[in-house]
C-alpha cells in the first residue's frame, strides 16, 4: 500500500494572512488617525444604536405572535393548506418578516454611512 502525501486545503484569504504574518511579523489592522477613528466610533455608536432598536421590534412582533396565541384560542383550529394556521404563523411568518428587517436595517447603515 502507497501513501500519499496529505494536502492542507486552505481558502486563499487564509494563505495571504499567515503567510503576511511570517513574512512581516504579527499582522494588525492598520491604525486610524484621530479623526477617522472618531467618525468610525460614531457610527459605530449610531448603527449599534439602529440595530437594537431593530432587534427590539423583532422581539416584539415575536413576542405578539405568543401573545395573540394566548388571547386568541380559536387559531389551532383554523387551517390553511391543511395545516393549522398557528403552525403556519410560526413556521412560516417570522422569516419574511426578518429578512425584511434585516433588509431595512442594512439600507439603514448604508445610508448613515454614506453621509459626510
Amino acid at each position: 500500500m502507497t501513501r500519499t502525501k496529505r494536502v492542507a486545503v486552505t481558502s486563499p484569504q487564509t494563505r495571504l494572512a499567515r503567510g503576511h504574518r511570517r513574512a512581516n511579523g504579527p499582522w494588525r489592522p492598520p491604525r486610524l488617525d484621530g479623526a477617522d477613528t472618531s467618525h468610525a466610533s460614531w457610527l459605530y455608536r449610531r448603527q449599534r444604536g439602529r440595530a437594537l432598536l431593530l432587534l427590539a421590534a423583532l422581539a416584539g412582533f415575536l413576542c405578539g405572535v405568543a401573545v395573540l396565541f394566548k388571547f386568541v384560542p380559536g387559531l389551532d383550529h383554523l387551517r390553511l393548506l391543511g395545516m393549522p394556521l398557528s403552525w403556519l404563523m410560526l413556521g412560516a411568518l417570522p422569516f419574511p418578516v426578518m429578512v425584511t428587517l434585516t433588509l431595512w436595517q442594512l439600507r439603514r447603515a448604508e445610508r448613515l454611512e454614506d453621509e459626510p
